[in-house]
């Protein structure tokens, strides 16, 4: 397969960008890395990749990013952190065309195996609304009632793909990714996820010598954060697994995001005074991870710890920070 065409859409993002990353360090020689931003823009780029700025809501370049590729990962999506999604709802749902116009052109170029990145947002809102519900079991996405706009689309999306390989013997894989933090991903413009959002609140509060920081919600709403590294291992092997249905991809450490900013506080050195927003958008009351199946299936789960996997992001977003600060581009 190492001497295959694979194809990662959205590699200008945080995720497909990491996939990239370690596809090139597992050897693969002919990779094509699509998304939708300038090249210029991307997280990471790499000049031994086949880059392409590309609009997959484009029929024609669905066709140029699957010619010819034996395995498609498709991470591609407009989407961002709770700010955003419950926000451009519309923009959330158009995506749609993304990942069909992608199940259409991997068909006809004889693609032989197909990823769609899904989330968490699919499941039943219902099954979330007290702080310490129960993690969230794959069968819990029905009866549908999805995270509005964001949500809806990927669990449509995730329907396409099985009546693509039900239908068309397409072989397509799906995860439901669980909040995927860590470095190289969007830290501020109003995209960025809770993890990212908190370190860099944490780093202005330092920087500015007022040590406050606003809190979406009440703080006492539960999350699992996923690091990037377990993210990018778990989609490799669900994608050369024979798990057919939608499965959880995520970490089972659940946190309030009440104990996320204690744990930033700590790797920064620092303690703040809190305010919490009970007007902005915070999501659901709980969400965690059922693991059992990933683990009956590939012996295995994410186990990167959060206070290991913060360090790390908290560092990034430092520098990242300092460069912003002073005009250039930090690259590491």
């Amino acid at each position: 397969m190492k001497e295959e065409v694979v194809a990662v859409t959205g590699a200008g993002g945080f995720i497909g960008g990491a996939l990239v990353a370690d596809l090139r360090l597992q050897g693969y020689r002919k990779i094509r890395a699509i998304d939708v931003k300038p090249l210029d823009q991307w997280y990471q780029r790499f000049d031994d990749v086949e880059n392409h700025s590309l609009d997959l809501s484009r029929r024609e370049n669905c066709e140029k990013a699957a010619a010819g590729a034996y395995q498609v990962f498709n991470l591609a999506a407009n989407m961002g952190g709770m700010g955003f999604i419950e926000n451009h709802k519309a923009l959330c749902m158009l995506s749609v065309l993304i990942n069909t116009l992608m199940l259409e052109a991997a068909r006809e170029h004889a693609v032989q195996k197909y990823y769609f990145s899904s989330s968490a947002c699919v499941y039943n809102a219902d099954k979330q609304r007290d702080l310490h519900s129960p993690a969230l079991k794959e069968d819990d996405a029905y009866p549908a009632l999805p995270e509005d706009g964001y949500g809806w689309e990927k669990l449509f999306s995730e329907r396409m793909c099985r009546h693509f390989r039900e239908d068309f013997g397409l072989n397509t894989r799906v995860a439901r990714y669980h909040n995927v933090y860590g470095p190289h991903g969007t830290w501020r413009g109003g995209r960025e996820k809770a993890p990212a959002a908190i370190c860099r609140k944490v780093i202005e509060a330092q920087a500015s010598g007022n040590l406050e920081i606003q809190i979406w919600g009440s703080g006492q709403q539960t999350r699992s954060f996923m690091y990037i590294d377990d993210c990018v291992k778990g989609t490799q092997m669900i994608m050369n697994s024979d798990i057919l249905e939608p499965i959880n991809l995520g970490s089972s450490e659940l946190v309030s995001i009440n104990q996320l900013v204690d744990i930033v506080e700590a790797i920064a050195g620092v303690k703040l005074k809190r305010t919490y927003d009970l007007t902005a958008p915070k999501g659901v009351n709980g969400r965690n991870s059922d693991n059992k199946l990933i683990r009956k299936y590939l012996n295995w789960e994410p186990s990167i710890r959060l206070t290991d996997g913060l360090e790390k992001t908290y560092h990034w977003i430092c520098g990242q920070h300092k460069a912003w600060q002073s005009g250039g581009r930090y690259v590491d």
